[in-house]
């Protein structure tokens, strides 16, 4: 199985530290994320890597080079203008001819990948989403009414939401819906499958998953000691 890395983006929630690296270059302790990402795929099995860049894209493919140091084959892409989280795949099509990952080169996850890919090959459909819960703290009191009549009240409730890990699992079937050479994002794949009636599935995950494109996440990470042998081992105990 073939995997695509996307790291087009400009890091802007990470500014100013963005400014000087991109945001798969910043360091996760004494490596980058992007680094842990390629090993922790190469242990999974993937042998071949594409990878989208854009926004300092020279300072990515000089530090992957070619994959060998990896065991790896890392063969990129570069925008000239922003494509979104999706477009970018487009130039790809020949290259994908079977089931292939798709991941943001921000992520960290213990995910397996191995149950994720068996849930995509279970049921129809070109796309599948690895997820997780996020919890979402709101700084109002949150007022239910009916015909003008107050019938709940919340005081700042956290409420959990089903969010999309910027993990997906993806059949060649999904480039019948993107377009070549213009911006296309995730949302615009989700709202043209949803309208077409296409089948879009979930995968629900419970353990790891940090958006290190996120600021707390960010720093989160830096309190994991992070392993060869797996994506994660034990959160450093506090000093």
């Amino acid at each position: 199985m073939k995997a695509v890395i996307q790291c087009g983006g400009r890091g802007t929630r990470l500014r100013p530290y963005t400014a000087v690296l991109p945001k798969p270059l910043m360091p996760i302790g004494s490596r980058p994320v992007l680094e842990l990402l390629l090993k922790w795929l190469r242990r999974n099995g993937i042998q071949e890597v594409f990878i989208t860049t854009g926004y300092l894209g020279h300072l990515i493919r000089s530090f992957c080079g070619d994959g060998s140091q990896w065991n790896l084959k890392i063969n990129y892409t570069q925008e000239v203008e922003p494509l979104g989280t999706i477009g970018p795949l487009a130039p790809l099509r020949e290259h994908l001819d079977s089931t292939f990952l798709v991941l943001n080169g921000d992520v960290l996850t213990d995910i397996s990948l191995s149950q994720f890919v068996s849930c995509h090959r279970r049921y129809p459909g070109p796309v599948t989403i690895a997820t997780t819960t996020r919890t979402t703290k709101m700084d109002f009191g949150v007022i239910e009414q009916v015909d003008d009549r107050v019938v709940s009240f919340l005081e700042k409730p956290s409420l959990p939401h089903l969010v999309s890990m910027g993990l997906y699992c993806m059949d060649p079937e999904v480039f019948d819906l993107i377009p070549s050479g213009i911006p296309y994002g995730f949302d615009d794949l989700m709202f043209q499958m949803l309208e077409n009636g296409t089948p879009v599935h979930v995968f629900k995950h419970q353990g790891l998953w940090l958006d290190i494109g996120r600021v707390d996440d960010f720093h989160k990470a830096q309190d994991i000691a992070w392993d060869e042998q797996s994506l994660v081992i034990e959160p450093q105990a506090a000093a």
